[in-house]
């Protein structure tokens, strides 16, 4: 015959310890409990306290993409969102995804945007009499070339484009 008969090994080497078999399979749990578990419980954990901190005026994203400003806190479960002029709608809780402004923090934003155009406006105003102080100490030749200070742009960005 081609085929030959298998017969089984003598039982010549010691088998290992329960310990000894066991240890690869804890390690490998081990390095799944720190790498992937553990920071999973910890981004839920921030999540569910971002979730319990919403109030009246938050500005949201759902889960499904939707931008919005809390209007109301209903319950425990749900929210009333603003997502457009005069359209509110309801939102469950555990469906929000993000937490984007606080009103807290859009205040000090808009606070520090104001100071900053304000200084620029006062820079501005500078560089005008700059301009103009250059343009009187000139030569007596040169008065045929003046020409008129440029008014620089002021700084207010689209919301400032949009009210003139």
């Amino acid at each position: 015959m081609l085929i030959s008969p298998a017969y089984a090994q003598a039982a010549g080497a010691a088998q290992a310890g329960l310990f000894e078999s066991m240890l690869p399979l804890v390690l490998i749990f081990g390095v799944f409990y720190f790498l992937l578990i553990r920071p999973q419980q910890k981004k839920q954990k921030a999540h569910k306290a971002t979730l319990n901190a919403i109030r009246r005026g938050d500005r949201i994203v759902t889960g499904g993409g939707i931008l919005g400003i809390v209007v109301k806190v209903i319950d425990e479960g749900e929210l009333k969102v603003e997502i457009a002029d005069g359209v509110k709608v309801r939102v469950d809780r555990g469906l929000v995804s993000a937490v984007i402004a606080k009103p807290e923090a859009a205040d000090k934003a808009n606070d520090k945007a104001n100071d900053k155009a304000n200084d620029d406006d006062d820079d501005d105003d500078d560089d005008a009499d700059d301009a103009t102080d250059a343009n009187d100490s000139g030569d007596a030749s040169n008065d045929d070339d003046k020409k008129p200070a440029k008014k620089s742009a002021k700084k207010g960005g689209l919301k400032k484009l949009l009210k003139d």
